[in-house]
């Protein structure tokens, strides 16, 4: 299975790209998309939606692993990222990619095994398990490949719905153009 983890951002967007077949992972490509402070808001979010589909379309990961939003002091900051992570997602439900969701304190318990581990030891494993010769920088990219290993981690429940959706199993796809029907009131 091809896992897109992503740490969502305006400023930087941290993103890892990993295979994980039968209990191993490589590591296909990791980065960041970077927009600067001086550019205007809309025109950063636009900037990281064609960077996003660009990936996507580039690599073609069968799932989206994202880190959930969890601010309780800075209620703009947590605005502007919520609007960037929207235009992440955006980009891979327009190519029926499904997207999961996973907290720190679940990242944590599955890169580490432990839900308090500090930054370095989640970086560090990161490096080992993907079998990297140095932490990836900026961190916001060894975060996202975190993310990544946490959602291949997550176990049958993931893999089952993949092959749901690629095997044909059930069909568990919206139908196009289902949000344009319209009530007629009589």
């Amino acid at each position: 299975m091809r896992i897109l983890g992503i740490d969502p951002g305006y400023a930087i967007v941290g993103y890892g790209i990993i295979e994980y077949r039968n209990n191993r992972f490589t590591t296909i490509a990791y980065g960041a998309i970077t927009t600067p402070a001086e550019m205007d808001f809309n025109h950063r979010l636009k900037e990281i939606y064609q960077d996003m589909c660009h990936l996507l379309d580039v690599y073609k990961p069968e799932q989206m692993a994202v880190e959930k939003l969890f601010f309780t002091t800075n209620q703009k900051t947590a605005i502007d990222v919520a609007q960037a992570r929207g235009v992440i997602m955006l980009a891979a439900a327009e190519r029926d990619i499904p997207a999961f969701e996973y907290t720190p304190l679940q990242v944590k318990q599955s890169v580490v095994g432990y839900g308090k581990a500090i930054k370095a030891q989640i970086m560090d494993m990161t490096k080992r398990l993907l079998n990297l010769e140095k932490v990836p920088k900026p961190d916001d990219t060894a975060d996202a490949l975190a993310i990544a290993i946490c959602h291949a981690h997550a176990g049958p429940v993931n893999l089952r719905y993949h092959d749901i959706i690629h095997n044909g199993v059930a069909n568990t796809q919206t139908p196009k153009n289902n949000h344009l029907k319209k009530e007629v009131n009589k």
